[in-house]
């Protein structure tokens, strides 16, 4: 790839052309993302993995502009109208658009009005306007008329066709147009007459009648309109006021007062009306598209990173239960390591109200098989199937909690799961699922399909394509960051670890069942496709807990073993005792292990990590449990304060489960007591929070929640009488003043 491109890049992230170089080298050579980041930081200089990817996808950008130019080069090379200038401006363009823009009036088209009357020999006619003299076009339009043209008029018409495509072809047009749609452009929505009788377009009635400045249009409310539109509800529209942008054609391109110019200024007004502004509005409906995906695409991927580093329970005996009323609830038993050792159905529930035999069943379970904690689905049933659980005296201390179940049907019901329980059905598969994400969120969750979770907005509606590539590098970015326990992790799980491929993955759990469980990372070597590259990009990933070599267990990369085992030789002490004691870290002179590969940055990471070897990064895992006075959306009122769990993060605020099985709505707004660009700042997933009721919509299941310090002063203030009564949610939404569709403006204003 040719060079300017990396300098390019080195301003776009404001870091050195060495380090665009060395990570250029690092990423064609195989080497992954979460490998560079962790392992290689005196090569990119200490940088994370958000820079490292943005390098990264920088690169493939570039490398497919260099591509197109070579395309638009050769195309304009065999046409005979390269010249040395042209193919300057090309080869120093960085913009895509800015690129497709200077190809235009050259590249190959369909037939036009224009290209007709440059068949009938009237472009020297336009070109002779054009020049805006003092010349009468209407006599000298009588030149030009020929077997194809009947008269002047005609002639004129055909001059005016052309006139029109050139303008629409001119890049400082092109340019002013975008920049008047940067800064103006109103995005408009209606719904389509022949449909306001239908029950199913209720769901769209907030863009019935709608219009908001694009640029500050959140990414949200733009999907929404565009699936009304793709539905057939609604009509969208990005204008511009049409007066304005003939002004500014016209300012730019007219330079006379005369007959001439008059002719070219019916040609700028024809030219906006049925070339430009459907051009330029398609480019800004595909870029706020483009940019509202982004942002979902974003929310998604941060709620994924969330979830998928939630805090797991651990090695423990667990009972899971997916409730159910009339279906029962599935119960299932797994020992410490997710191995499903027991399951039933009990019914506890209407319509058959087995209470006491459930109870009993469950003592008895949890007696037999050393039950250490009790994970409860919280779909349908959660609530009573938990208030029940909570209720057995089981003879000892009992952890109890509730388990996110969204995409637990889509895993039961996948090849993977009937791959591992191939002798059970669907719902003892879901309950198995549930009970695993109590145990390793992580390794559960792996093998369900990112978009199931249920923690974007709009994830259907965005590219797919960018949607799997963002969401996987998500995982693998997590996955990484846990590290893995090479003798417990299934394939699923590995074949996201940095350097490991789908069918890697396969080869080491097979190696695993035929030869044992692995004992020292070396014997990575021995599966088969395990070549070099790949057990340097994975090595460090890869946990083995008892390993005959304590640093197997530690996320300190085999290459450094030589380091540590120099560091315990120096200190006159073993391995054992190094990590173990703290004194003799301390005495470590770092300097004197200091060599071209391992440097400052990499000596403090092996200290960080000898003081606990192979510690899990996440949280803790916390007990929590809903107000049992509160359980239908029903017995909500306003100014009540409840516990809940944050479910779902977007730009506009953040879901919270109160336990009424309706999740409620913390607008940005009422997040805090000063302004919140992105919630993220305030809240996590799964975060235990304290909300107050603000507003109840029964009829429409919408709760508005508040999380504003004062909510709890709010309670002790508000009367009895008024604490009885459901307010009733106004129909209209309100949403966050949303900024991000600026950058969209300043991005297209350079052109």
């Amino acid at each position: 790839m040719d060079q300017k491109y990396f300098d390019q890049i080195a301003r776009q992230f404001n870091i050195s052309r060495s380090q665009v170089d060395r990570i250029s080298q690092m990423h064609s050579e195989g080497a992954t993302i979460p490998f560079m980041s962790r392992y290689r930081k005196e090569v990119t200089g200490n940088l994370d993995e958000v820079v490292i990817g943005g390098v990264v996808e920088a690169l493939g950008y570039y490398k497919e502009l260099q591509k197109r130019k070579e395309t638009v080069i050769q195309t304009i090379e065999e046409s005979g109208k390269l010249t040395p200038e042209l193919k300057a401006r090309i080869e120093t363009c960085f913009d895509a658009t800015a690129l497709e823009d200077i190809y235009l009036p050259f590249k190959p088209k369909r037939k036009t009005r224009a290209s007709q009357a440059v068949e009938k020999g009237l472009e020297p006619l336009a070109q002779e306007i054009w020049k805006q003299t003092d010349m009468d076009p209407d006599q000298f339009a009588e030149n030009f008329i020929n077997d194809q043209v009947k008269d002047s008029k005609e002639a004129l018409q055909g001059a005016r066709d052309i006139m029109a495509e050139w303008i629409s072809e001119h890049e400082l047009a092109r340019a002013k147009v975008r920049q008047l749609f940067a800064a103006s452009a109103t995005v408009r929505s209606k719904l389509l007459s022949t449909k306001k009788d239908e029950p199913e377009a209720q769901k769209f009635r907030d863009y019935f009648d709608f219009s908001e400045l694009l640029s500050k249009c959140p990414s949200h409310r733009l999907l929404a309109i565009r699936r009304g539109e793709k539905e057939g509800f609604l009509s969208m529209d990005i204008s511009i006021e049409k007066t304005i942008a003939v002004e500014s054609l016209e300012a730019l391109i007219i330079k006379s007062h005369n007959h001439s110019a008059a002719e070219i200024t019916k040609s700028i007004e024809d030219s906006y009306n049925r070339l430009l502004k459907s051009s330029i509005e398609n480019e800004f409906r595909l870029l706020s598209k483009q940019k509202a995906d982004e942002d979902a695409i974003h929310v998604f991927s941060e709620n994924l990173r969330q979830l998928l580093l939630a805090s797991p329970l651990g090695n423990k005996n667990v009972l899971a239960l997916d409730p159910g009323f009339r279906s029962g609830c599935k119960l299932v038993c797994l020992d410490a390591q997710g191995n499903l050792v027991h399951n039933t159905t009990i019914f506890p529930h209407p319509p058959q109200n087995q209470w006491q035999e459930s109870t009993a069943l469950m003592k008895q379970l949890v007696s037999k098989f050393n039950i250490e904690a009790v994970g409860v689905g919280n779909g349908t049933a959660g609530r009573e199937t938990e208030q029940m659980v909570r209720s057995i005296d089981f003879g000892k201390p009992l952890r109890i909690f509730q388990v996110n179940e969204s995409g637990a049907s889509i895993y039961s019901a996948s090849d993977v799961a009937r791959e591992e329980f191939p002798d059970h059905d669907v719902t003892v598969r879901g309950a198995i699922s549930i009970g695993r994400r109590l145990l390793d969120p992580l390794s559960e969750l792996v093998k369900i399909d990112p978009k199931s979770i249920g923690v974007g907005q709009y994830q259907h509606d965005v590219n797919q394509l960018k949607l799997k590539q963002a969401l996987d590098r998500v995982v693998e970015s997590a996955v990484n960051f846990v590290g893995v326990d090479l003798n417990t992790a299934s394939r699923h799980l590995l074949q996201y670890v940095s350097g490991i491929s789908a069918t890697l993955a396969q080869n080491i759990v097979s190696h695993r069942l035929q030869q044992g469980p692995f004992k020292s990372r070396e014997d990575l070597k021995k599966v088969p496709m395990m070549g070099p590259k790949s057990f340097e990009q994975c090595a460090g990933f890869l946990r083995i807990p008892n390993a005959f070599h304590p640093l197997d267990n530690s996320s300190v990369h085999p290459e450094s073993y030589p380091i540590v085992e120099s560091m315990a030789k120096d200190l006159q002490a073993s391995l054992e005792e190094l990590i173990l004691k703290a004194d003799l870290r301390k005495q470590v002179d770092k300097s004197k292990y200091l060599n071209e590969k391992a440097g400052t940055f990499t000596i403090e990471d092996i200290l960080k990590e000898l003081e606990k070897p192979g510690r899990d990064p996440r949280a803790q895992i916390e007990e929590f449990r809903f107000d049992d006075t509160v359980k239908s959306i029903e017995d909500l009122r306003q100014g009540m304060v409840l516990p809940g769990i944050v479910t779902n993060i977007t730009n506009f605020g953040a879901f919270v489960d109160i336990g009424v099985k309706q999740d409620g709505l913390v607008h940005v707004s009422q997040m805090a007591n000063r302004y919140i660009a992105d919630p993220n700042e305030v809240v996590k997933l799964n975060q235990k929070v304290k909300v107050m009721v603000s507003e109840v919509d029964v009829a429409r299941k919408r709760i508005q929640l508040s999380m504003k310090d004062e909510a709890a002063q709010v309670q002790k203030e508000i009367k009895p009488e008024a604490a009885k009564k459901p307010v009733v949610k106004a129909e209209k939404e309100t949403d966050a003043f949303h900024l991000k569709l600026q950058e969209l403006k300043k991005k297209l204003g350079k052109n």
